[in-house]
């Protein structure tokens, strides 16, 4: 974490370091870097890297983490085309939190408490990114394609283009 970062309660702190286990453990290189300043987060808030939303959907039993740009709307036909399913769902934040172990706004596969499977948009291949750290106000900098590798992610064309 930076150096000039706002201190992090207990468990904010908690869940960032099961995020950063779960990175080193893959070999991922993860850079945790806390936005200071409230409101929307944007790109310039973490030196211009892309923001991604970690969206957890419910495929029957199980779930699936879907990574695209923050202000990408992904396609539910192409999701369900891929996964070879015709229903799929968001689950409700409870059902969310107890999927992954996060709250909703903090969610992200790294450190999840299930490793459900990622599937990452293709308009980020190539990029450095911003993925949820676990704890609100707290991103983790990583590049696409290590996340990708790491988490033996599908890179799928979900979303129409990259959105800022």
């Amino acid at each position: 974490m930076t150096d000039a970062a706002p201190a992090l309660d207990a468990n904010a702190l908690s869940d960032t370091t099961r995020a950063a286990s779960d990175a080193a453990a893959r070999g991922l290189a993860v850079d945790f870097v806390v936005r200071d300043g409230t409101g929307r987060p944007t790109n310039a808030d973490f030196g211009g890297a892309q923001i991604v939303k970690s969206v957890v959907v419910q495929r029957g039993d199980s779930f699936v983490f879907v990574l695209t740009p923050l202000d990408g709307q992904f396609n539910w036909a192409k999701l369900r085309a891929h996964l070879g399913v015709n229903r799929l769902s968001l689950p409700d934040a409870d059902a969310a939190f107890a999927a992954t172990g996060y709250k909703r706004g903090t969610i992200t596969p790294l450190g999840s408490s299930t490793a459900w499977p990622v599937i990452i948009d293709e308009s980020l291949s190539g990029q450095t990114v911003v993925v949820g750290a676990g704890s609100p106000g707290v991103g983790a900098l990583v590049h696409a394609d290590e996340l990708a590798r790491a988490y033996g992610a599908d890179v799928v064309q979900l979303t129409s283009a990259a959105t800022e």
